[in-house]
């Protein structure tokens, strides 16, 4: 059966550690699909402290735009995270509305398969408004693909301070 779960929050919230436990907890072999592309040394670093955190069950792949490419059929897959995924869209399309399209063509094109999946985002938009148009742009861009996701998602969890808040 298809289940499709949002895990959002901000930086440092525990929405990862918490989606691995909870990957965890729904299958001994979990699927994590990483989106992250490595732009430098600093980021480098953040990647390595997660693939540290997880254990040898883990399946990895890494995969920056088309997660459709890979049969996840019957397995549980963590998504890690929406917000690089539409960074990987928004550098290359450099338009909003085009990459928000893109998204969510993909997003549906993978989640047609019966697998539970758990995404991982970040919710950007809780502060002031940027001054650099850029970062504006992005903030709408990922607050709208948020949106879709959580519309498609069985369950919403908002993580404050590693506290689990559901919310769908």
């Amino acid at each position: 059966m298809k289940k499709i779960i949002l895990i959002t929050g901000g930086q440092r919230s525990g929405k990862s550690q918490h989606a691995e436990n909870l990957a965890l907890s729904l299958t001994p072999t979990p699927i994590y699909m990483a989106t992250a592309h490595i732009w430098d040394d600093e980021f480098r670093g953040r990647v390595e402290m997660h693939k540290q955190r997880r254990g040898p069950q883990w399946t990895s792949i890494e995969e920056e735009k088309e997660l459709s490419r890979h049969d996840v059929s019957g397995k549980v897959v963590l998504v890690d995270c929406c917000t690089l995924w539409a960074t990987n869209y928004f550098f290359e399309m450099q338009e909003v509305e085009c990459s928000l399209s893109a998204l969510k063509t993909e997003f549906d094109r993978f989640t047609q398969q019966e697998a539970t999946f758990i995404f991982v985002t970040n919710e950007i938009g809780l502060g002031g408004v940027s001054p650099n148009e850029v970062q504006r742009k992005f903030t709408d861009l990922l607050g709208w693909f948020n949106q879709y996701v959580a519309s498609k998602a069985d369950e919403v969890v908002l993580m404050v301070s590693g506290i689990p808040v559901k919310i769908k």
